[in-house]
């Protein structure tokens, strides 16, 4: 027999001043996410449109680190991200480029 448990979050993510500088930096606007377990909408800040929806909301980011746990902690979580998804040859406009310059 075997037992499933579907948790439903109304968790809602706070966009911290890093991110939106960053998405400045980048030409996009972000806005909260709308889907269920992402962080971040991101949108082409000149029309406004929709390109893509970035950030797991069970996994953590460099400016929510920063936040919580300090600069230290926080250089080595995104040392190891950028190691993990190998960030020095992505693709732009992908969703890893998204999520690498705007979470991390």
């Amino acid at each position: 027999m075997f037992v499933v448990i579907i948790f439903y979050s109304n968790y809602m993510y706070t966009i911290d001043p890093y991110t939106y500088n960053q998405a400045e930096k980048i030409k996009v606007t972000v806005k909260p996410s709308k889907k269920a377990n992402k962080k971040i909408d991101v949108f082409d800040s000149r029309d406004d449109q929709y390109i893509t929806s970035v950030g797991d909301i069970r996994y953590g980011d460099y400016p929510t680190y920063l936040r919580t746990r300090g600069e230290e902690y926080a250089n080595k979580r995104r040392k190891a991200f950028h190691k993990r998804f190998k960030t020095e040859n992505i693709t732009p406009y992908t969703n890893i480029y998204y999520s690498a310059k705007l979470l991390w």
